[in-house]
């Protein structure tokens, strides 16, 4: 009981400093900007993946009455775009939670005597590895989206071939 008083007031001690504190929440700052930017991206790539899914259900549905005249050939490309757009925000997000573990190391930090700076470094790292790759992604997928509707058949009957074989 003694012990787990003296930790509590060690904490109390380390944290009672205002000028710490502000210091720390400083540090935070930046990481809180690229938290918000990380946020206003998965919208937009939300939005993106979203419109993907109705116009591939939507396809697929004149598919299933005969009524889709050439659409059905584009949706092998559709697919490929919204696999994109799914890895894109999946990493996205990934990098948002990770960001939020390098704020919540921050202020641990003020109650630990063990320095965690390299443990911090490590998940920054992590969180701009994982949006790098995001935004390729991103960045594949809107070029696909910016291709003809003849690009996309051929694009998909390139992708039936390719997994036709895969098959064999």
């Amino acid at each position: 009981m003694i012990e787990y008083l003296s930790l509590t007031g060690e904490l109390i001690e380390r944290t009672s400093s205002t000028v710490r504190v502000q210091e720390i929440v400083q540090l935070s700052l930046a990481p809180v900007f690229l938290l918000a930017a990380i946020g206003a991206v998965v919208n937009v790539m939300n939005l993106r993946l979203t419109w993907l899914i109705e116009r591939i259900d939507r396809i697929e549905q004149r598919v299933e009455k005969g009524t889709d005249g050439r659409q059905g050939e584009e949706l092998p490309a559709l697919r490929q775009r919204q696999h994109y757009a799914e890895l894109a925000v999946n990493l996205s997000t990934s990098s948002a939670l990770t960001i939020c573990i390098v704020i919540a190391s921050l202020f641990v930090s003020a109650f630990i005597r063990p320095q965690i700076g390299t443990f911090v470094a490590i998940a920054w790292i992590a969180t701009m590895a994982q949006l790098f790759v995001a935004l390729v992604l991103f960045l594949l997928e809107t070029r696909l989206a910016t291709s003809t509707a003849r690009e996309r058949r051929k694009r998909s009957r390139r992708i039936v071939k390719r997994q036709g074989e895969s098959d064999q």
